[in-house]
């Protein structure tokens, strides 16, 4: 909850929604202009108020960080693999900014590596000072899946999954939407489990991506949603302006 009571919402598009993950920086244009539609939208109507994006890497960040070997817990100290990672990812939140700008939304870039850090332990710290602060001043901040310094590992990914924990938790959001391939968390027949309360209870259920994703798939995505202190939903590409305008599609996640 920023500063004057208003309403705080953290959206996560997926990066299997806005790109091909099966070809190395593959933008799924189509995807990403009706992501960007309702987006625009939800704020013209005023169906959201302080609203922050975060993206994932999909057949961006993800590609580089396979090709170096480069995961949440395998890092590299070598320079020029952080800046190839680090590159493709400002590469796709230049092209998720210029979408929304086209649309007259005012997005600005938060880049995580600039800013933050694992320590020994690979306990995360990232700084929201700021994202308040651009959200106090009418922006919509939007960060991203990145590359992080680690402490004895060089760099290591920082998943889009991590940096919307992190940011939820640091402005005390109201709401948690992650916005998916799929229309919520499936079951063995396929069906969309309504809420999901503890990992266990879902486990069985639960995959890895089919692409190339370094971070954990949906398994790694329901863990983080999880660790949230507030509800979150998992929804897909169709439900999006359902969920900006304060419903709840697919599944709920709630581990409080």
């Amino acid at each position: 909850m920023t500063d004057g009571g208003t309403e705080t919402t953290v959206l996560k598009l997926g990066g299997s929604v806005i790109t091909d993950k099966d070809r190395p920086e593959a933008l799924d244009g189509p995807q990403l202009d009706r992501a960007a539609d309702a987006i625009a939208e939800a704020l013209v109507s005023n169906d959201v108020s302080d609203l922050v994006v975060v993206h994932g890497g999909g057949s961006f960040g993800h590609h580089h960080a396979s090709e170096h070997g480069v995961s949440k817990t395998e890092g590299s100290a070598d320079a020029r693999a952080a800046v190839e990672i680090h590159g493709a990812m400002k590469t796709l939140n230049d092209f998720v900014l210029a979408r929304l700008h086209d649309r007259d939304v005012p997005a600005v870039p938060v880049h995580p590596f600039s800013a933050a850090r694992r320590d020994e332990s690979a306990a995360l710290d990232l700084p929201t000072a700021q994202v308040e602060t651009m959200l106090g001043e009418g922006f919509v901040p939007v960060l991203h899946g990145d590359v992080v310094a680690h402490a004895g590992e060089g760099v290591t990914v920082l998943s889009g999954d991590e940096v919307v924990t992190a940011v939820a938790e640091g402005i005390e959001a109201d709401r948690v939407g992650f916005c998916s391939t799929v229309p919520g968390v499936l079951d063995d027949d396929e069906d969309v489990i309504p809420e999901i309360r503890s990992y266990d209870e879902v486990a069985r259920f639960l995959g890895e991506s089919d692409a190339t994703d370094v971070t954990g798939g949906m398994a790694g995505k329901v863990r983080a949603l999880l660790d949230l202190g507030a509800p979150a939903t998992v929804f897909g590409p169709d439900a999006l302006g359902e969920f900006l305008a304060g419903e709840t599609p697919g599944t709920r996640i709630d581990g409080r």
